[in-house]
């Protein structure tokens, strides 16, 4: 178990639900967002679409994760017990050298987030475990100096984690697949060390669940391999982690928890994104924002509460990991 401070724990605790479990909702998408939205990515709308979705279904999350470049006026909308994380991170990453290199939000700083009302910062990088340590090296010092900034101002750490190969371009291949399990999982296992001050991992599932038997038509692993990767998984950490939606379907996450679940994995909750809104993004192009809202307050409130039934079925407190 790792021991964390008063202060942290109380932060801890409002992202949390009534269970200890971390049932968040993330819109501190940017560069993806405007993509979805085309033409019409203002600054305005993108602000009106966070809104939206924050007035909205804060009300069936226990936190929501936002960015401060689009999402403050977000923030103070959501719902009256629901928690905060903000994104420390620019958008995207380098791409005029090699390694995926992170950087941070210029004017921005976790003592800035903090007093913007967050109750955790949190933090995204790529990463490719068998990347040269000299690319990896740099990253583990920018996860270092965050996770000792957070430190120092003694508010939770969300470090999330998207894994990837520097030689296959194509993530969802099944190329990739097989490369998978191993890429997340020893990813896991270097950022559960004490130097980082990691208090909370959000990560993918270990597998490319459309390559799992009984979930896709060609398979990568039978269903007692993906079983194992998952135990795998829950067993490379002692640290609370949640799963992120890799912007799949609504239902193929949800599945992909109870398998999780069924697999032994200790996860404990989700953070999670366009599985939740992502159609209502092209409704709000579309008819605006009455139409929007309507569409989120009926598919938007069925999709999270459909979600967080599995949840309770299958998630473990946050607690029981923390003391």
């Amino acid at each position: 178990m790792r021991i964390i401070s008063e202060q942290k724990r109380q932060g801890l605790e409002r992202l949390m639900n009534d269970q200890g479990v971390i049932s968040a909702l993330a819109i501190d998408q940017r560069g993806a967002l405007k993509k979805m939205m085309g033409e019409q990515a203002s600054q305005e709308a993108m602000e009106s679409f966070k809104i939206l979705v924050s007035e909205t279904l804060t009300l069936h999350a226990s936190s929501i994760l936002l960015d401060p470049e689009y999402g403050l006026p977000a923030a103070k909308k959501r719902a009256s017990g629901s928690g905060l994380l903000i994104a420390y991170e620019k958008t995207g990453y380098d791409t005029t050298q090699p390694g995926r290199l992170p950087d941070l939000l210029p004017v921005w700083s976790a003592h800035r987030l903090k007093e913007q009302g967050a109750d955790a910062v949190k933090f995204l990088l790529y990463y490719d475990i068998d990347e040269p340590d000299a690319i990896n090296d740099q990253k583990h010092a920018f996860v270092e100096r965050i996770g000792s900034e957070c430190l120092a101002e003694d508010i939770p750490f969300f470090l999330e984690v998207v894994t990837y190969d520097s030689k296959i371009d194509d993530v969802k291949s099944k190329e990739y697949a097989k490369m998978k399990p191993h890429k997340v999982n020893d990813m896991m296992a270097e950022f559960s060390k004490s130097k980082y001050h990691v208090d909370v991992l959000k990560v993918e599932v270990p597998v490319n669940m459309d390559y799992v038997e009984g979930f896709g038509t060609e398979v990568v692993y039978t269903k007692e391999e993906a079983e194992q990767h998952f135990k795998a998984q829950s067993d490379a950490t002692d640290l609370p982690f949640i799963f992120l939606s890799a912007g799949v379907s609504a239902k193929l996450f949800q599945d992909t928890l109870l398998f999780a679940h069924e697999s032994g994995s200790q996860f404990n909750g989700v953070l999670c994104g366009r599985a939740t809104w992502k159609d209502g993004v092209q409704v709000f192009k579309e008819s605006g924002v009455d139409a929007a809202r309507e569409w989120l307050q009926t598919q938007g409130k069925a999709n999270i509460e459909t979600l967080n039934e599995v949840i309770q079925k299958t998630a473990v407190p946050c607690f029981e990991k923390l003391k």
